[in-house]
């Protein structure tokens, strides 16, 4: 079995988001046989992720971090695919913070890491913002514990404002 865990970019375009999920068919495609997907199944990345390990037959494991993320970080246009990945999830894991916040943030970042055998990074290589708990944070601290990452950014790939 090979356990893999994503973080990636919440700000994918429009015409980003089809290029994204067919790199990451691709990539799951050679774990296919025995595949856990472990994601926090945010908007953007996380959940084209989440969605398409479900699609390959994968066990998706849902990390939600914190007790008030639907109510209060789930916007209305996504929260259609974060209630049906909840569902499909095999395992929920909600992590015991109370508020949706950086410690959350970095506390499901942890136990997305302490999962996997390795790391999806949906990431344009853009270093961290300082703020923490970010993609480029998750990568750094998945090789930092010497955890293989393969990066996803297809040609073409754009954010949302760059």
């Amino acid at each position: 079995m090979t356990t893999l865990a994503v973080t990636g970019h919440m700000d994918l375009t429009d015409e980003t988001v089809p290029l994204v999920r067919a790199a990451l068919r691709d990539l799951l495609a050679k774990y296919s046989d025995d595949l856990t997907g472990v994601s926090c199944i945010a908007a953007g990345a996380d959940s084209l992720f989440a969605e398409e390990v479900t699609a390959t037959g994968g066990r998706l494991v849902a990390v939600i971090p914190s007790e008030d993320y639907r109510a209060t970080k789930v916007k209305p246009g996504h929260a259609a695919v974060f209630d049906h990945l909840v569902e499909t999830a095999g395992e929920v894991v909600t992590l015991p913070h109370t508020t949706a916040n950086r410690a959350a943030y970095e506390a499901a970042n942890a136990e997305l890491l302490r999962r996997a055998d390795r790391l999806v990074a949906v990431w344009d290589g853009t270093p961290p913002s300082g703020k923490g708990g970010g993609t480029a944070d998750t990568v750094g601290q998945a090789r930092q514990a010497g955890l293989a990452v393969d990066v996803v950014w297809p040609a073409g790939a754009v954010r949302r404002g760059r």
